[in-house]
This record gives C-alpha cells, sequence and structure tokens, in this order.
C-alpha cells in the first residue's frame, strides 16, 4: 500500500512532502477476553501539511516540482489520492480529494487590449475636456497583493494632454489649442502595475489625438484690390474674372457669400459663390459700352455663411478687397437709335408716301457712313422701300387695312466700309383705317314667312357688317322700303342690325318670292352705303311652325318639264345622233369602194396607212400632181371655191412655174405655198415626195410618173436610153425597152 502512494507521489511531482499518511495507533480495550485482553485498532487516514511551491522559482537550491505551473494558465488543481492493498489491489479506503493552488507573483506586465487609440476634440477647447479613456489589463492576480494594481501616466503628450491615473481617461491640458497650428498629437500612456512603485512591471500605448475644425478664423482677401478687364461685345453672363478671400478652416466652416457693396458695380456686374463655396465668380450684368463708359470701380465684401456664436470674439468673419474692371474696345455694328420702331400710315396712300425713318450710327466712327436695306423675307410682297442712305421708308404699293392691318419689317444697317459689321432692328408699321368700305349684309338672307303669320310678326333679324373701324364709319343704319305700299318692315335695331317685320297689311298672295331691298350706309367721313336684298318665300306651314309647302315651289311645277318629257327628249337626241354616225359610216365606204388601185403605176416606197392621209392611193387627200411634171399637168377646171369640211371635187388651180431656169428651193417653195392655199388640202401635214428634178438636167426629169401620155406612151426624153451610155443601161431596160409584140 506504502508502494502505491510513493507511486502517487511520483506522479505529482515531488508533492510528497505535501501530506503523509499516518500510522495506525494502537489501543487496549477496556475489556479481557478469555484468552487475555481485547486489542483494538484504528483506520489509518492522510494527514496533509500544507506546502507552497513558488512558480518559476530560480533559487539556488533545487527543488522538484516535476514542472513549471503558471497561476495565469491554471489556477488551482484538483487531486484525488486512494489506497489500495498491493496483493490484492482492493481499495483499502474510499478516496480522498485534496486541491493544489498555485500561488501568484508579478509575471505579467499591463497590456492595452484596444490599442492603438485615436481620438477627435475639437479645437480651441478648454482645459480639461475629455478626449479618450484608455484600458490597461493586468493577468496577475488582483487579490493577492499590488500585482494587478495599475496606475496611468502620461510619458509622451505633455503639456497638451493629461491622464487620470487611476481612470486612464485622457483630457486636455492647456486652452485654444490651435488646428490650423497643429492638426495632430500623439500621446504616450503608461499603465504601471504594483501600484506605480518600483520593480512593478509596466505598457504604455498611444493615443492619436486629431483637432477637428470649428469656424474661429475670418475670411481674408491676398490683396486688396483686384484688377480685371472685358471687352465691350460680351455679353451678360460673360465671367470677368475669380475673387477667393482665404479661410484656413475646413469644409462649412470656409464656406463664403460675395456681395458687391458700391451701386455702380452692382448695376453693371454681378458676383456668385462657385459650386465649391469658396471662390466669387465676377460676371457681366447688362451689356457693356466702351464709349459710355471705359471703367468701373467697387468694392467687393467676403463673408462666412456659417458663423458660431462662441467665437464671435475671434471676428468679424468678413472682409472686403476693391475691384477695377477695365472695359476694351472692340469693333462694333451700327446702333440704331432705338430697340424696335413702330411707324404707320393710312391705308391707300398713293406709292412714295413717307412712312416715316430709321436711323442708326458707327459708334466706334460716328462719321463713318451708313447704308441700310430691308431684308427680303420680311416684306415678301415688296409693299415697301427704303432710302440706302438715310434711312427713309416709303410706300410702293397703296395698302389696305383691309388686307393686312401690320407690316413687320426688318431693316439692315451696314458699315459702308466693314460689311461685316452689320445690326437689324424691327420695324412694325401699322396701317391706319379710313372709312373706304361700304356696309353690307353679314350673309345672304333667304327666309320665309308663314301665310298664317299676323302683322307685326318677327320674320328674321337681318345684321350688317363695316369693314371699317375708324371713328363712326363701323356704325350702320338700315333702312327698308317706305310707304304704305311696303311688303314688309324693316326696324333699325341701332346696333347694327334690323329686324324684318310683317306689316299690318298683310302682304298680297303671289306666286314668286318676295325680294325685300334693304339700304345700308354708316356715319364715317364721308358715309359710304349699299343696297342689299332679303329673299321672303310665303309658305304653307304646319300647326308647330315647320314649313310644310312654299307656294314658289307648287306653282314652279306645272311649268317645268316631267320626268318623261325629259326621257323623250334624251332619246331624240340620241336617235339623231346615230343617224349621223350611220351616215358617215356609209358615206366613207362608198368612197374606198371608188378608189383605183393603179399597179402598173410605179413609184417611191410608200407605206400606207389606215387614215385618211399621206398614202399614195388615197388621191383624194394627196394632191398626184405635186409628183408630176408641172409641164404636163392639165390646167385646172374653173369652178366655185372647194369646201374645207367635205372632200374637193375639182384640184385647185396650181400657179404657174416661173420662167428661166429651174431653181429646185424655188420650186419647193412655190408647191410649199400651193399646199398652204389649196382648201383641199387635209387639216394635217403630210409628206409629199417630188420626182421631178427640173429643167436643169440635160435628160430632162427620171421620173416615171410623167413618163407616159396620151399620144402613146413614148419617152419623154428626146434621146433614147440606149444613147446615154453604160451608166444608164439598166435604166434603158427598165424603161426604155419596149414589150414584145402578143403572139
Amino acid at each position: 500500500m506504502w508502494g502505491l502512494v510513493r507511486l502517487l507521489l511520483a506522479w505529482l511531482g515531488g508533492w510528497g512532502c505535501m501530506g503523509r499518511l499516518a500510522a495506525p495507533a494502537r489501543a487496549w480495550a477496556g475489556s479481557r477476553g478469555a484468552s487475555g485482553p481485547v486489542l483494538l485498532r484504528n483506520r489509518r487516514s492522510w494527514v496533509w501539511n500544507q506546502f507552497f511551491v513558488i512558480e518559476e522559482y530560480a533559487g539556488p537550491e533545487p527543488v522538484l516540482i516535476g514542472k513549471s505551473l503558471d497561476r495565469e494558465e491554471k489556477a488551482q488543481y484538483v487531486l484525488l489520492a486512494q489506497a489500495v492493498d498491493r496483493a490484492s489491489n482492493r481499495p483499502l479506503e474510499p478516496p480522498s480529494e485534496f486541491i493544489i493552488k498555485v500561488q501568484d507573483i508579478n509575471d505579467n506586465p499591463p497590456i492595452f487590449p484596444l490599442g492603438p487609440y485615436h481620438a477627435t476634440v475639437p479645437e480651441m477647447s478648454n482645459v480639461g475636456t475629455s478626449v479618450i479613456q484608455v484600458t490597461a489589463h493586468d493577468a496577475d492576480d488582483p487579490s493577492y497583493g499590488n500585482s494587478a494594481k495599475l496606475v496611468y501616466t502620461v510619458l509622451d503628450g505633455l503639456p497638451f494632454f493629461s491622464v487620470d491615473p487611476q481612470t486612464g481617461v485622457v483630457r486636455t491640458a492647456i486652452p485654444n489649442m490651435d488646428r490650423e497650428t497643429q492638426e495632430e498629437f500623439l500621446v504616450v500612456i503608461q499603465a504601471k502595475d504594483m501600484g506605480g512603485h518600483m520593480g512593478g512591471l509596466s505598457g504604455s500605448t498611444t493615443v492619436t489625438v486629431t483637432l477637428s475644425d470649428v469656424n474661429d478664423n475670418p475670411p481674408k482677401f491676398p490683396q486688396s484690390l483686384y484688377q480685371f478687364s472685358v471687352v465691350e461685345t460680351a455679353g451678360p453672363g460673360t465671367l470677368v474674372g475669380r475673387l477667393r478671400a482665404q479661410d484656413p478652416d475646413l469644409g462649412d466652416n470656409a464656406l463664403m457669400a460675395y456681395s458687391i457693396l458700391d451701386g455702380e458695380g452692382s448695376e453693371a456686374f454681378s458676383i456668385s459663390t462657385d459650386s465649391q463655396g469658396r471662390d466669387g465668380l465676377l460676371t457681366i450684368r447688362k451689356p457693356l459700352d466702351f464709349e459710355t463708359r471705359r471703367s468701373y470701380s467697387f468694392r467687393v465684401e467676403a463673408t462666412n455663411t456659417l458663423i458660431d456664436p462662441a467665437y464671435l470674439r475671434r471676428g468679424p468673419f468678413k472682409d472686403v478687397a476693391s475691384v477695377r474692371v477695365a472695359v476694351q474696345d472692340a469693333p462694333e455694328p451700327p446702333a440704331f437709335s432705338q430697340a424696335a420702331y413702330h411707324l404707320a400710315v393710312p391705308e391707300n396712300k398713293a406709292p412714295g408716301t413717307l412712312v416715316g425713318q430709321v436711323s442708326a450710327a458707327d459708334l466706334d466712327s460716328p462719321a463713318s457712313p451708313i447704308r441700310y436695306s430691308i431684308l427680303p423675307h420680311s416684306d415678301p410682297e415688296r409693299c415697301f422701300s427704303i432710302e440706302p442712305e438715310d434711312g427713309t421708308i416709303r410706300t410702293v404699293v397703296p395698302l389696305d387695312r383691309e388686307a393686312r392691318v401690320w407690316h413687320n419689317l426688318t431693316v439692315l444697317a451696314t458699315e459702308l466700309d466693314s460689311s461685316a459689321q452689320a445690326s437689324r432692328v424691327q420695324v412694325a408699321i401699322q396701317i391706319l383705317d379710313e372709312n373706304d368700305n361700304a356696309p353690307q349684309l353679314a350673309e345672304p338672307y333667304d327666309t320665309f314667312v308663314c301665310d298664317s303669320a299676323v302683322p307685326g310678326q318677327l320674320i328674321q333679324v337681318i345684321r350688317a357688317l363695316d369693314r371699317d373701324e375708324v371713328g363712326n364709319s363701323s356704325r350702320v343704319s338700315l333702312q327698308g322700303p317706305l310707304g304704305p305700299d311696303a311688303n314688309f318692315t324693316v326696324r333699325d335695331n341701332r346696333d347694327g342690325s334690323a329686324s324684318l317685320l310683317l306689316p299690318s297689311r298683310p302682304a298680297p298672295p303671289r306666286q314668286a318670292p318676295y325680294v325685300v331691298p334693304i339700304e345700308l350706309w354708316d356715319w364715317g367721313q364721308p358715309a359710304l352705303s349699299s343696297t342689299a336684298t332679303v329673299t321672303v318665300s310665303v309658305c304653307r306651314c304646319r300647326p308647330d311652325g315647320s314649313v310644310a309647302s312654299c307656294r314658289p315651289e307648287a306653282q314652279l311645277s306645272p311649268a317645268g318639264l316631267s320626268t318623261g318629257a325629259l326621257l323623250a327628249i334624251v332619246t331624240c337626241v340620241g336617235t339623231l345622233l346615230a343617224l349621223v354616225v350611220l351616215f358617215v359610216a356609209l358615206r366613207r365606204q362608198k368612197q374606198e369602194a371608188l378608189m383605183v388601185l393603179e399597179e402598173e403605176d410605179v413609184r417611191e416606197n410608200i407605206i400606207t396607212y389606215d387614215d385618211e392621209g399621206g398614202g399614195e392611193e388615197d388621191t383624194e387627200a394627196f394632191d398626184i400632181s405635186a409628183l408630176q411634171n408641172p409641164d404636163g399637168a392639165a390646167p385646172p377646171n374653173p369652178g366655185p371655191p372647194a369646201r374645207r369640211d367635205v372632200l374637193p371635187r375639182a384640184r385647185a388651180p396650181r400657179q404657174p412655174r416661173p420662167p428661166g431656169p429651174a431653181d429646185v428651193a424655188q420650186l419647193l417653195a412655190l408647191r410649199l405655198r400651193e399646199a398652204d392655199d389649196d382648201p383641199s388640202v387635209p387639216p394635217y401635214d403630210s409628206v409629199q415626195v417630188y420626182g421631178y428634178e427640173g429643167r436643169g438636167s440635160s435628160c430632162g426629169s427620171l421620173s416615171s410618173l410623167g413618163s407616159g401620155s396620151e399620144a402613146g406612151g413614148a419617152l419623154g426624153p428626146a434621146e433614147p436610153l440606149d444613147d446615154w451610155g453604160p451608166l444608164f443601161r439598166t435604166l434603158a431596160e427598165l424603161y426604155g425597152a419596149k414589150e414584145p409584140p402578143a403572139p
């Protein structure tokens, strides 16, 4: 059993000296037995002696402890011990539990688990303003000694910041720390155990403190005078220059607004802040003129838009600078004396009437001449003209206000020595009204009245219209027929209208509608008048007042043509047309049957068409004699002149051939004149082929049209064709050879 205990102690690594197994004590019983006194024995038990082992012991004498122990890893150990019979391996007693506690020593320095730290504090903060709290941790036992008692101190960062020794809260130590001077601070904080005494362990961390910005600096212009220049032709909105007031603050604390303090500068220029809120943009507000003013001087103020009341003592938060803008001269187009012109001229004035005058001048050189013109697209009807030298506008044609009241012209002024410099102006010309239009009815009136109408009944309200507007010309009066015999009464309503009434004496019955004359006149100077008529039909009406029938329609029916009569007339006309067409067709067929086809008559190659013109076989429409020898033509038969609407029965007389040598051009002209004057020629042109060559040839005509004669058909030429030589052999064989006698 003792061997087992020793093994257990050996497992504990030298812990055998911590406890021992007590030997059993003997005791004698108070009674004696038969064989003598009885010996009683108590059980063995563990007697624990407290024994401490220093962790990480490094003394001069070795101590067997088995291994180094770390309280921070395990603060105590719980062991079980039991006595066992070595021979039988039976437990001799119940297990016993004992605890081994590891005593702490200061072997762990403080650490900052959340470090390094970053903090922000507003600039200009008061002394003692809390910045951040740092916390260190010591792994030693806080319940044993001072190993875990920490004290905080500032190693680096004085005199700007301090730290609470017990809580680790970092605070500002001096007032008015300026971000613009130093924005960031690095503070080193140390934590030391053992209450900060000598021999204690320590740890440190860094705290980066950034000063946040506040609006503690007013804006400041870097210069007191700004000078800019701009050409006079720059339009409104043109950027002249930029101004920036310096503000060392950041973000919204540096936003600024700019304004012009002087009146003369604010009229010509305006200033605004750019999108970043830092620069002032100086722009043109109205057009500039070098000839009127060459420079502007004014003051500009820059002001912070966000001001913190806590720092008003550091103000005022604004600054002022002077600005001078020089206007530069530039070539300018002529300038009109007015931005727009409004002229007027009465209507119906003679051409050349003066309307008005426009005027422009060269501002750069007032003595430079100007030329004026009207743009064509603004006066497409060419109603006006303008003098190029002085800009006088006159009428070209009489103008009618009722046709057009306003004429909008665009006048162009151009420098005579520089055509590129030109300007335009709008000229509105109003045509003034005159009383030149007589009043008339607003519309044609064709009305009716029931035959059962009572006297005085209103038949129609008649309205008048006067296109004039001047004076009393638009006031129109109306008057109807007067006298006891008037069939209707016209009453003037004095508002440009009149009422047509049925008189007290009913109108006598009649077949046709009544035509009531109306006289209209205006009150202009001079007064104009006109006469119009109103047609009134007397109708038979139903009880509800609607028209059943009118007398003019009933009386016109018997006098008109019925539908049957109209059909009969159409039938007769169609029959006559059919007879005419049949007659013309039969006549044409008869004429075609009388035509003679002369197959033996040798002619030129002629194409025959189906119409009456051009073919040689159509002897009625074509003058065959034009192809024959004029010497052999028979004299024409005298008679009456031929009609152009029928085919002539006799030929027109031919003019005699002029004496002397034959001239082909003269002959053709003669034949052309004959064809033009010949009434038998059809009413269209036709081609005539002339086979006669004239008398200029020694062999006469070569055509076969006039070669035959009544005497027997002898050859026209005096000499036989056989005597003309080999060149005419073929022609002699065709026309000169005689036919062999019949057998």
